[in-house]
């Protein structure tokens, strides 16, 4: 069964340093080219533009604990480094498109989706991982949208001017830190005129609750797991799940197994059976119902399981999930149609 899909996140761009022809020549590295996401049936997807830590930031599994790992903060980026980062970052999404020959478009609007899922070419949808590169003003958050910005996340696992993520911890409640700044709360309101979707992987709890209160569009985790299942900062907790099934939300379920947001006991296991990201799928549809899960894979970013390998490991996923009881149109919503619903009524040109 290959189904069109659209995957929540990923930080392909990152492995493109040095030109984006490997990206639509293929390449044996990483998880996501344009080959092997069109053999998958990948039609769109959230490509992230996420600034690293200049100096050393070692995984959370350098810093184990008696019963399991926590990571401090990696050190607050300055503005000036971000800024430049995040524009090289975003000029390679531009790229992509413009080298593509057609095969690669940067979705502005919902019918550029719609576009992909109908086969025309592979859509990519532009977000920011931590918004360190938008100064305070917001001056920059109107200049990225009219360049294809689509989606932002406030934070990353590290403080900034917005807001706080979380620490890396395991296990641990997500309840690790203080909510929005008055900077934060103002960047929610404006991606909310713009026509922005608002990310709240990575956010601390007090920092979803924030944006719970003042957001006026569904509440979307793109790449988060059930905190139930895995008691990892990561991951979101019962009463986060159904507030974002109550307002026609979603989940991104995720792949990710450095840092393991997958399996109960936390720890790094690439041996994860594809029945441990499966397992997530069925507690979310059963908490908050079918029509708030979809895919969310961190590709690129993080280690996945050695059974799902790269982009060619959903189909086996989305198999998987029709041996388990879901009907195709169950598995449709959870590849594409969820997605489908929550951008039309967040983004504002639905053309």
């Amino acid at each position: 069964m290959k189904v069109p899909f659209i995957d929540g996140h990923n930080d392909t761009m990152m492995n493109f340093e040095n030109g984006v022809k490997p990206f639509f020549k293929g390449t044996k590295e990483g998880h996501i080219d344009w080959p092997r996401g069109n053999r998958s049936g990948l039609a769109a997807g959230f490509y992230a533009v996420f600034c690293p830590n200049p100096d050393t930031d070692p995984l959370p599994v350098a810093y184990k604990t008696e019963k399991g790992y926590e990571k401090p903060f990696p050190r607050p980026l300055s503005y000036a480094y971000a800024c430049e980062y995040t524009n090289k970052m975003v000029a390679r999404f531009l790229k992509m498109e413009a080298e593509s020959g057609g095969k690669f478009k940067a979705a502005r609007t919902v019918g550029d989706i719609e576009g992909a899922i109908a086969g025309e070419y592979m859509a990519g949808i532009l977000h920011i991982e931590g918004a360190e590169g938008i100064d305070k003003d917001l001056h920059a958050l109107s200049v990225l949208y009219e360049v294809g910005l689509r989606s932002v996340g406030p934070v990353w696992s590290r403080a900034n001017a917005f807001g706080e993520g979380v620490p890396y911890r395991f296990p641990s409640s997500p309840d690790t830190g203080p909510g929005l700044t008055e900077a934060g709360k103002n960047l929610v309101r404006e991606c909310n005129r713009l026509g922005i979707m608002i990310d709240l992987s990575h956010l601390n709890e007090k920092g979803f609750w924030d944006v719970a209160s003042i957001s006026d569009a569904p509440l979307v985790a793109t790449h988060s797991n059930a905190h139930q299942i895995c008691p990892v900062t990561r991951n979101l907790t019962d009463k986060q799940i159904d507030a974002i099934g109550e307002s026609n939300g979603l989940v991104g379920v995720t792949y990710s197994i450095n840092p393991n947001m997958v399996t109960e006991d936390g720890a790094n296991n690439e041996g994860a059976a594809l029945t441990d990201i499966t397992k997530h799928i069925h507690y979310m549809i059963g908490r908050i119902g079918i029509n708030h899960v979809a895919l969310g894979s961190d590709f690129d970013g993080t280690r996945v399981p050695t059974a799902l390998k790269d982009v060619t490991g959903v189909p086996k996923l989305l198999n998987l999930l029709k041996e388990e009881g879901l009907s195709r149109d169950d598995i449709e919503k959870i590849a594409y149609k969820n997605w489908l619903r929550v951008l039309k009524e967040t983004w504002k040109d639905n053309s």
